[in-house]
C-alpha cells in the first residue's frame, strides 16, 4: 500500500476509536508522524497525505529533518530524552515537547527558551526500569517547582505501555495515565494545564485513544 493508503487507513481508525471513547463526547486525536526511520523524501510524502504534525526523537535527525522540509505547514515533535547539553540547540525549534522527565531538564528548558514551550511530562506507569519518566508517586511532589517555571507550559502526559502488553495490561496503563492526566488538571496549577494526553504507537494506538488519548505517535503504520 502507498503512504496515502495508509493514511486513509490510519485516519479512519482513529476516527472510529473517537467514536468508541466513552470519555470525551466529541474527542479530537491529534496524529503524529514519526518519521526517524525515513527520510526527508518520504517524510514529505506524509506531509502531502495529510499528516502535518511531525516527530522525530534525536536532535540532530530534528533539526536535519526540520531543515529539509521548513517550506512545508509543519507542528514539530520531539518525542525523544533530551540531554540537558543540547537543550540549548533544539528547544527553540520545538513546537511540542513530548519526553520531560526530570526537575533539572525543566529548569534548563525554562533557562533556555526564548519563549513558552508546550511540554508533556513523561510518566512511567508501567514502571519498567528500561523506560525514563516520573514515576506516579514521585510526580505530585514536582508539580509545585516546575509550575514555578513560566517558559514550560505542561499541556499534558506522555506515557508508553509495555511493547508487548495485553489488551488487559493496556487498559490498566492507560486508564491510570487518563486518571493522572484528570487529578493533575483539577489542581489548577500555573502553567500546568495538563488538558492532554500523549500515548499510544503503531501497535496499541486504537486502545489509547478509547481510553483517553488525545495525541498518538505513529511511525511503521504509515511506512
Amino acid at each position: 500500500m502507498t503512504i496515502s493508503e495508509n493514511v486513509k487507513t490510519v485516519l479512519a481508525q482513529v476516527t472510529l476509536a473517537e467514536s468508541k471513547s466513552g470519555l470525551n463526547t466529541g474527542q479530537k486525536t491529534t496524529v503524529i508522524g514519526v518519521t526517524k526511520y525515513v527520510d526527508a523524501v518520504v517524510a514529505r510524502e506524509l506531509v502531502a497525505a495529510g499528516i502535518t504534525n511531525i516527530a522525530e526523537n534525536r536532535t540532530e535527525l530534528f533539526l536535519d529533518k526540520q531543515k529539509e522540509l521548513s517550506d512545508l505547514p509543519i507542528t514539530w515533535h520531539l518525542i525523544g530524552t533530551l540531554q540537558r547539553r543540547k537543550v540549548k540547540d533544539v528547544i527553540n525549534s520545538v513546537d511540542y515537547f513530548h519526553a520531560l522527565d526530570s526537575v533539572k531538564l525543566a529548569r534548563e528548558i525554562d533557562k533556555r527558551a526564548d519563549h513558552v514551550i508546550n511540554c508533556f511530562l513523561q510518566v512511567n506507569i508501567s514502571g519498567e526500569t528500561s523506560k525514563h519518566g516520573f514515576s506516579p508517586e514521585v510526580l505530585g511532589q514536582v508539580l509545585p517547582e516546575i509550575s514555578s517555571l513560566s517558559k514550560v507550559n505542561v499541556v499534558g502526559l506522555m506515557t508508553m505501555a509495555p511493547i508487548d502488553a495485553t489488551d488487559d495490561e493496556l487498559a490498566d496503563v492507560f486508564t491510570q495515565a487518563k486518571n493522572l492526566q484528570e487529578t493533575i488538571a483539577s489542581q489548577k496549577l500555573p502553567h500546568i494545564p495538563c488538558t492532554e494526553l500523549s500515548m499510544g504507537m503503531s501497535q496499541d494506538y486504537q486502545q489509547a485513544i478509547q481510553h483517553g488519548a488525545t495525541f498518538v505517535r505513529i511511525g511503521s503504520k504509515f511506512f
